[in-house]
């Protein structure tokens, strides 16, 4: 019997779980100084001139993670502001999760069942 919907391959799934794992990774090249202090390190060893391009590297990756830093929301709020915006968000989360059981339990729609 045939089916109404499309039918996928199986391995587009994986593909899509590789994709997601590759952005993954490149996302946390962005953040890491690991690489940058290793060729540091390396053309110590050598005594390179490369140093000081390594350095400076090194000295805008912190530059550019201290913008993104003080970018971020709530940066500019005490701990204890935090928590209580963070509770005040849980609040909001809790009551409109009973507010869609309460919808749902009173049927005037259908729920599609997937």
């Amino acid at each position: 019997m045939a089916t109404g919907g499309p039918v996928r391959p199986a391995e587009e799934p994986e593909e899509e779980e590789e994709e997601d794992e590759a952005t993954e990774e490149e996302e946390e090249e962005v953040y890491t100084f690991l690489p940058l202090v290793h060729g540091i390190i390396k053309c110590m060893d050598k005594d390179s001139q490369d140093v000081y391009q390594e350095l400076n590297e090194l000295k805008n990756k912190f530059q550019s993670m201290r913008k993104l830093v003080s970018n971020m929301p709530g940066i500019d709020m005490s701990p204890e502001q935090q928590q209580k915006h963070l509770q005040n968000l849980r609040k909001q989360v809790q009551t409109k999760n009973d507010l869609l059981q309460k919808y749902k339990s009173l049927c005037m729609f259908e729920v599609p069942k997937e």
